[in-house]
Order: C-alpha cells, then structure tokens, then sequence
C-alpha cells in the first residue's frame, strides 16, 4: 500500500494575501486539513492546512509561510500529500483509492486482465480504469457486482465485468 495519500491539488491563488485554491479529493472537502501537515510531492515541503472558505467544488486554504499572491501562485499544480497512516482506516467495502492503485485485476477464473491506474468518479458513482499487458485502459464500473473480490494484502482484485464491456469496439473509420 502506498505510504502517502494525495489529500488534493492547489488550482492556483486566492485573492492577494498568499490564500489558495485547492481541489480536494477528500470525500469531506474541509477534511483536507484534518489529518495534520501536507506534504508537496517531493517530500521537501511541508504546510499547514487552515480551511477559510469554499468556492465552487474547491476550498480556499491557508498555507503557513504563504503570505504573498505570487508565493501562491508558485504553488499552482501541486499536490499534497498526508503519510497513510495518518488517515483513519476505511469502513468495511471502502477503500482509499491510493491503496487500490497498482493491484492486479484479475477475471472470475484467475486470468490476468491487468492493474489498476486509475479510479474515476464523474458523478454516477466510481470508475475503474486498469491497464493491460497490450497498454489499453480498460474502464469498468467499480460496483460490488463488477468488482466482487477485493484483497488489500494480496494486491489482488476479481472483477465480473458485464458481457461486451471488455471488447474492443469496431474499428474507427470502417464502414460496415
């Protein structure tokens, strides 16, 4: 499992007085400060979090030792990181999406389908994309149904992926 969870991504600056954006990717987006300082990708920054404000889908954060717009804006792209085991352990069937990265995914009779890259959720509930040994990403709803199985110490998922959903479609540009 992953030693760092990204708790979300600064969008760019706030106003003048050093306030950022931030995209959480908490499932509480003022919880992006509730687990202690972040980190930037790297490991070499570390902030405080201070929740002022939101503002469509984003929070509007205080950093410590921010305190200029263009020292905001210098941040713009960067990710911020908590250690793991900072956060509390998931419920039964939950799962952060840090840990499922990675995982083999596996069909009904052990064949090897690929690893997962990705976990999406465009409002209709998860999306679980994997890739193959042939590189293609593959998308499936991450549902109890499609994804049966999932094993945290086996780095290991079953999926019952609906009749079609793993075929390629036509060919483009033919005309039959």
């Amino acid at each position: 499992m992953s030693a760092r969870v990204c708790l979300g991504a600064i969008t760019g600056p706030h106003g003048v007085r050093g306030l950022v954006k931030v995209k959480p990717f908490t499932e509480v987006p003022e919880d992006i400060a509730a687990y202690g300082p972040v980190e930037d990708e790297t490991g070499t920054r570390r902030f405080t979090l201070r929740v002022t404000g939101e503002a469509k889908g984003q929070v509007i954060v205080a950093l410590d030792g921010v305190g200029d717009r263009n020292a905001a804006e210098a941040l713009k792209g960067q990710r911020l990181y908590v250690a793991r085991d900072a956060l509390p352990e998931p419920d039964d069937g939950s799962f952060y999406h840090a840990d499922l990265i990675g995982m083999e995914v596996v069909g009904l009779d052990g064949t090897l389908l690929g690893r997962v890259s990705a976990l999406y959720d465009f409002g209709a509930g998860d999306v679980l994309e994997f890739r193959g040994a042939d590189g293609k990403a593959r998308m499936l709803p991450f549902t109890e149904q499609v994804v049966p199985t999932v094993d945290l110490e086996a780095r290991r998922m079953v999926v019952d992926p609906p009749e079609g959903a793993l075929e390629d479609g036509p060919d483009k540009g033919s005309e039959d």
